[in-house]
């Protein structure tokens, strides 16, 4: 063999030597144990699937667990996210796993068509109308404790009532701890009776709907409750009339100060079967706009809603569709913002028409600027609804804005132009810095400059 042969052949060998080393360094080992929560004993025998996130839900590989409940996958490549996702008696039960996970532990439960234990932390109903439709929404929090601890599944695993002629839009659930995907409710034999083919796993199941009814005003509700409830909660606009039917009177009506335009109405500690029918006329439209905290200063919170300030008690107060009122009980506040996540998004899309139309206005006008915490907005100073109270003047529309937390400023001049762009570009340099897109040295050199720029400006309109 010649020596240039010799020196290929050693360069091949040290090739395959430092690839198998590099996959060696990205192989990972994902171990862990499979439990049947209701026999406390090892599910053996039970699928169990790796899933990759980072490829958009692919099955990864696949194993069963042994006579211990023991499992094991061998992860390739760089180290990114995952899904265990293990099947028992038809039902699957999902845990997430971290980059760099190494041992994951999962529970399963055996299955049973009806189970005992099961009842509802909060039954909302929300309703806003127009002259010819009703709009509804409704949040049921299932809990089940059932001991031992076993899941309900069968098409028939959750079923409840809407009124009759009511066409479901949507409907999402969500499993304990997990995330709202898509589900269907069946019309049953019986009108106005839907059942839901979810599996209720132990712990607290979500399921949220909404829903339509042709509406002439007025409108006739039986909730006909199929378990009993911690909360029975209806929701309107203070527009809209709630009456309680002939002898019912579990209803009492609560205060919720992050919604002043709402009328709550709230029946505790029902039971299946329970008289809660009410009737609701008018129309209107509830705004979900917060009242300003004592004190100012509210920020905003990932459902488009303020942020407690206070966010430990915030966790500890459950909520249907309600804000924080003072005399509600507190197991009501977490199921706020699922409930609202709809209205706020159609509201958003309002606002931002509105402000389009007013933009239009205030050019034709000569308006005064509104600047709010998102850049400035136009508020028209003439014509009909002019001024923040009827009939006021521009100046006391002026004042009455700024009480409300916005500054009223007049048409801008260059030297005020420049000031807002000099804050606007401060904020979004402040953002970055938080958010880790710019260097310190970076940040450093760009603030100094602006603050110089900023503060010559400042000399100038002076």
């Amino acid at each position: 063999m010649t020596n240039l042969a010799k020196s290929a052949q050693l360069a091949a060998t040290l090739t395959l030597c430092l690839l198998v080393l590099v996959v060696a360094a990205h192989a990972q080992t994902l171990a862990g144990t499979l439990t049947n929560g209701t026999t406390h004993k090892p599910a053996a025998g039970d699928s169990i699937e790796l899933i990759n996130i980072a490829n958009g839900m692919d099955v990864a590989a696949t194993a069963k667990a042994d006579s211990a409940g023991k499992f094991s996958f061998k992860i390739s490549g760089p180290p990114g996210p995952h899904l265990i996702r293990a099947t028992h008696q038809g039902v699957t039960y999902f845990r997430f796993a971290p980059p760099g996970t190494s041992n994951v532990d999962l529970k399963v439960y055996d299955v049973a068509r009806k189970v005992e234990g099961l009842s509802l932390t909060a039954d909302v109903m929300r309703f806003q109308a127009d002259a010819t439709s009703l709009q509804g929404m409704r949040l049921f929090a299932v809990d089940n404790s059932s001991s031992p601890a076993v899941t309900q599944m069968s098409d028939h695993s959750f079923e409840f009532y809407l009124p009759e002629g009511a066409k479901v839009e949507q409907l999402q659930a969500k499993a304990p701890n997990g995330q709202p995907i898509p589900a269907e409710a069946v019309p049953q034999a019986e009108k106005g009776r839907y059942a839901i083919a979810f599996p209720l796993r132990p712990g607290e199941t979500q399921f949220q709907l909404e829903f339509s009814i042709p509406y002439k005003g007025s409108l006739k509700v039986d909730p006909k409750p199929l378990y009993p409830a911690e909360h029975f909660v209806v929701v309107l606009p203070k527009s809209m009339h709630f009456a309680a039917a002939d002898g019912v009177t579990a209803f009492k009506s609560m205060n919720d100060p992050n919604s002043p335009d709402s009328v709550v109405q709230v029946a505790q500690q029902t039971q299946a079967g329970q008289a809660l029918a009410f009737s609701i006329t008018g129309t209107g439209a509830i705004s979900d706009q917060p009242a300003p905290a004592a004190g100012g200063g509210g920020q905003g919170g990932g459902g488009g809603g303020p942020m407690n300030e206070n966010p430990q008690a915030e966790s500890n107060r459950p909520g249907g569709g309600l804000g924080a009122p003072i005399d509600a009980p507190d197991p009501l506040e977490k199921y706020r913002w699922p409930i609202i996540a709809a209205f706020v998004v159609l509201l958003g899309i309002g606002g931002w028409i509105v402000t389009k139309r007013q933009g239009a206005v205030s050019a034709a006008s000569g308006g005064a600027v509104v600047t709010g915490a998102r850049g400035p907005l136009v508020a028209p100073i003439t014509g009909p609804g002019a001024s923040a109270v009827a009939g006021t003047s521009a100046k006391t529309a002026a004042a009455g804005l700024e009480n409300s937390g916005l500054a009223v400023a007049p048409p801008a001049s260059k030297s005020g132009m420049l000031l807002e762009a000099l804050k606007e570009e401060l904020f979004q340099l402040e953002v970055e810095r938080k958010q880790g897109k710019i260097t310190d040295a970076d940040y450093q050199k760009a603030k100094a400059a602006l603050d110089q720029t900023l503060d010559r400006a400042l000399k100038r309109q002076g």
